[in-house]
């Protein structure tokens, strides 16, 4: 099995650009708000840890943004606990996919958070600045502090960039996108 990972700053389309691959995609977004309305013990150990801030269950996102930005501690104190259920996520997408050519990774801090082996084909998507800009405001909760704190905790772009295997000019037109990840699996199948 291939596993894909895909690499870009928030906002440059690294989702849009995993769902366009054609093979599962374990998108960590995605799970993490699943955590937050389904699980109860996540729900639990968060309370532990955030009394002030998580009240109720499902959780509440804006809780969590709340938090997150009352105290830079309290970011650290989330991604503790969701980050190893994450992993435990992930694991079980592997193993339910194990039979798959290639497996794509969309995890925003799949580096920074060492969940990549050295095996896997790392992808850097590239996007221009002022397109990025337009996506979050486009974004329903987008939260420009919530945004710069996350960015924060990031590795800086081109050393994502200079980690990885290929890199896609994403310019967010389907057409295009096909055609890159049609090049970069023709290089690597």
């Amino acid at each position: 099995m291939i596993r894909i990972g895909i690499l870009g700053n928030i906002g440059s389309g690294k989702s849009f650009i995993a769902n366009n691959f054609g093979y599962p995609v374990f998108n960590a977004d995605q799970e993490v708000s699943k955590l937050y309305q389904n699980n109860k013990r996540i729900y639990l150990r968060l309370k532990r840890v955030l009394p002030k801030y998580i009240s109720k269950f499902p959780i509440d996102k804006n809780e969590i943004i709340n938090a997150i930005l009352a105290n830079k501690n309290n970011l650290k104190k989330i991604l503790n606990i969701i980050h190893l259920e994450i992993r435990k996520k992930m694991k079980i997408f592997i193993k339910k996919n194990r039979n798959q050519k290639i497996i794509i990774l969309d995890i925003p801090l799949l580096l920074e958070n060492k969940i990549y082996n050295k095996k896997d084909i790392l992808v850097f998507v590239e996007s221009k600045k002022k397109d990025i800009e337009k996506r979050l405001i486009k974004r329903k909760n987008f939260n420009r502090k919530l945004f710069n704190k996350f960015k924060k905790i990031q590795f800086a772009p081109s050393y994502k960039k200079s980690k990885s295997h290929f890199v896609i000019k994403n310019d967010f037109k389907k057409k295009y996108v096909k055609n890159e990840i049609k090049n970069i699996l023709n290089k690597i199948l």
